[in-house]
């Protein structure tokens, strides 16, 4: 039985006062990747923010093999291994590929060079001397997620990686995250498009209402169509 790398229990976090989660319980195994379903609204962005520091819980536990990280800053957790891939991509528009790269290499050693990152991308050596706001969507996920590699994390937070991607892109994202799943990175994905869900995921977990209220094999969850369609609206 593998390890498990992130242990998430009673979380519970909101905006201004508000409650969105509400008693979360999660764990992913170190090399899994699990796919965290649910309508909008659920609070899976929220989840990721707070599991990655950048929003403070109210209360419950966050470890990361073993450590304690609830409520810790981003900076700490991203020292503990985790990176995110936020919703919307984020890059820096007015830097150069390779400018972006390199920033998020500084002070850090580990297996991930820009080099890898271009070995895995070859998009993004084709295109590293143009800036953020000269790259498409596509390239631009390529870049968050090349960003993100070079913390050489253990576990990556992908928040909705195919939004606003045309599908053939969106294949190709698939690709770079499926020879990342071969290599054993632990990932716990956040994503609406099912069929890259599917594809990517040995598990998937439903969230409703702030709550993890289903949890199996993405086999077995695509097998009882009706459960689905009660979970998530879909066919």
């Amino acid at each position: 039985m593998s390890q498990t790398l992130l242990s998430v229990r009673d979380l519970r976090a909101g905006y201004a006062g508000t409650t969105v989660l509400d008693g979360v319980d999660l764990s992913v195994p170190a090399g899994a990747v699990l796919a965290l379903l649910g309508r909008n609204g659920a609070g899976k962005s929220t989840f990721v923010h707070t599991v990655m520091g950048m929003l403070k819980p109210y209360g419950g536990s966050v470890t990361v093999a073993g450590v304690e990280l609830a409520g810790a800053p981003a900076h700490r957790v991203a020292r503990h291994g985790v990176a995110i891939v936020p919703q919307g991509r984020r890059v820096f528009a007015p830097l150069t590929v390779e400018e972006n790269l390199r920033i998020a290499a500084r002070r850090r050693t580990g297996e991930w060079t820009v080099p890898r990152v271009y070995e895995l991308m070859p998009r993004l050596a084709e295109r590293h001397a143009n800036r953020g706001d000269q790259l498409s969507g596509g390239e631009q996920q390529m870049l968050a997620i090349g960003r993100a590699l070079l913390g050489n994390p253990r576990l990556l937070l992908l928040d909705e990686p195919s939004d606003g991607l045309a599908p053939a892109v969106v294949d190709q994202v698939a690709g770079v995250l499926g020879t990342l799943r071969e290599q054993g990175l632990a990932t716990l994905l956040v994503e609406q498009n099912l069929h890259l869900a599917f594809q990517l995921a040995g598990e998937v977990a439903v969230m409703r209402k702030g709550r993890i209220v289903h949890r199996s094999s993405t086999v077995d969850f695509r097998r009882d169509e009706r459960q689905a369609r009660a979970l998530l609206g879909v066919g």
